[in-house]
């Protein structure tokens, strides 16, 4: 009997362990994958959750987040952090509108050249939402990969092309088998082959990884520092947003000046936040949520 492949092994713990995301059903579509992907990015799952129903709740399709003004979607995007995102994906909503019928499209070409759609995404969306065979990898799938066949303790910080050849050849030749694989893959590196403590007892590769068959070499390399929040540019742009966020009426600057006392890093964080396209000034010194062109 021929020895079960990688993508076997990780298909069948996945029908058994996977988590039950919305975004997984077998009803999302093509939209919810895609908003899903953009709100995941840099963002934990728990926190993702109520902002991704309350999006599609109010904006069920790139048509209708289209017709809304942009600062609307970065109202809505609240506290995920990383607002740009919500600016792209307003953004790539209007291209689907303008260019594709308000239909996600299906092809990875096209996908790429919507506006803040990457490698990444482009291919999880033609992954999980059009059953497609596709090298889908982000860190979790570098690091699985990079232990579980090269013998490595980590893939790197970026995705480079040697990744996407690495992660394909696992894939099975049958594209529908071959997306379960990739969502597969995701997962068992999401909550079982993390960076820290990795819980290689309940692997189901865990006989065959050839990280573990090493000794679990250490990373060769300096190791990747936390990011700080506390008291940077980007903890001061999002107390400006918040305020921002819950106002009707444009905010007069003295409203902003009170939330953070370091009147240059206050102005800074204020002037990167107009240049970024998330703030718009207005005549007599006031400042609102962008509303569009």
């Amino acid at each position: 009997m021929p020895e079960e492949s990688v993508a076997e092994a990780a298909i069948a713990w996945f029908d058994a362990n996977a988590r039950d995301l919305p975004w997984r059903h077998p009803d999302a579509g093509a939209w919810a994958i895609l908003v899903s992907e953009v709100m995941l990015q840099q963002t934990p799952v728990v926190r993702v959750l109520p902002a991704y129903a309350a999006w599609l709740a109010r904006w069920p399709t790139p048509a209708a987040l289209a017709a809304d003004e942009p600062g609307e979607a970065i109202r809505m995007w609240g506290r995920l952090g990383y607002p740009r995102r919500a600016l792209r994906l307003h953004e790539c909503a209007t291209a689907i509108a303008q260019r594709h019928d308000g239909v996600v499209p299906d092809d990875l070409d096209l996908l790429l050249a919507l506006p803040g759609v990457g490698t990444y995404t482009a291919r999880a969306v033609a992954a999980f939402a059009y059953g497609q065979r596709q090298p889908v990898v982000d860190t979790n799938v570098r690091r699985f990969v990079a232990r579980a066949v090269a013998g490595q303790a980590d893939g790197g910080h970026t995705t480079r092309p040697a990744d996407l050849v690495a992660t394909a050849a696992l894939l099975p030749d049958e594209p529908a088998v071959a997306a379960r694989a990739s969502a597969a893959f995701m997962e068992l590196g999401a909550v079982v082959c993390v960076a820290r403590s990795p819980r290689c007892t309940i692997c189901p590769l865990v006989e065959r990884c050839a990280w573990r068959a090493a000794g679990r070499p250490a990373l060769d390399g300096p190791s990747r520092r936390p990011q700080t929040y506390a008291g940077t540019d980007r903890q001061v742009r999002g107390l400006l947003l918040a305020v921002l966020r819950e106002a009707v009426e444009p905010v007069p600057r003295p409203r902003l000046d009170v939330v953070w006392p370091e009147p240059t890093q206050r102005d800074r964080a204020l002037r990167g936040l107009i240049e970024d396209g998330l703030v718009d000034p207005l005549p007599g010194d006031l400042f609102t949520l962008p509303k569009g062109p």
